[in-house]
């Protein structure tokens, strides 16, 4: 299974309940915790984790810069950024993991179909004249 960015959750997240992400969320925070509050969080883990995947490599870019000699006292300083990089991986991953797992186990559910229209039931015939027990002439 491809391990999907947040922006591709986010998207099958609105396919899925069929409305933008801040509409999502701000109806989620008025609901009690359920499988739309789960989705978005896991959404929120996973961006998260790809903001310090983001950060921990521009800190480790910084740091190993080619113009810059690097000094013994800086070497824990980049074994400690390159272990961060890692774990920040290693989170997204699994993160991106589950949630797809739970998205791919979910189908939108189409709205019910409109019901035909009940038949009303037949109007009662119209009485008739009343006949005469008298003989015509």
């Amino acid at each position: 299974m491809p391990h999907l960015t947040s922006t591709e959750i986010a998207g099958r997240i609105e396919d899925l309940h069929g409305a933008p992400l801040a509409d999502l969320t701000a109806h989620a925070e008025g609901q009690p915790p359920g499988m739309l509050s789960a989705l978005l969080g896991m959404h929120d883990d996973l961006a998260f984790a790809e903001g310090s995947i983001d950060f921990h490599r521009d800190h480790l870019a910084r740091l190993i810069n080619t113009e810059r000699h690097i000094r013994r006292h800086e070497v824990s300083h980049l074994l400690d950024g390159a272990r961060r990089l890692a774990e920040a991986v290693a989170v997204r991953d699994t993160q991106a993991k589950s949630v797809a797992a739970v998205l791919q186990s979910l189908a939108r559910v189409p709205a019910p179909a409109p019901s035909p229209p009940t038949p009303s039931p037949p109007l009662p015939a119209p009485p008739l004249a009343a006949q005469s027990t008298a003989l015509s002439r």
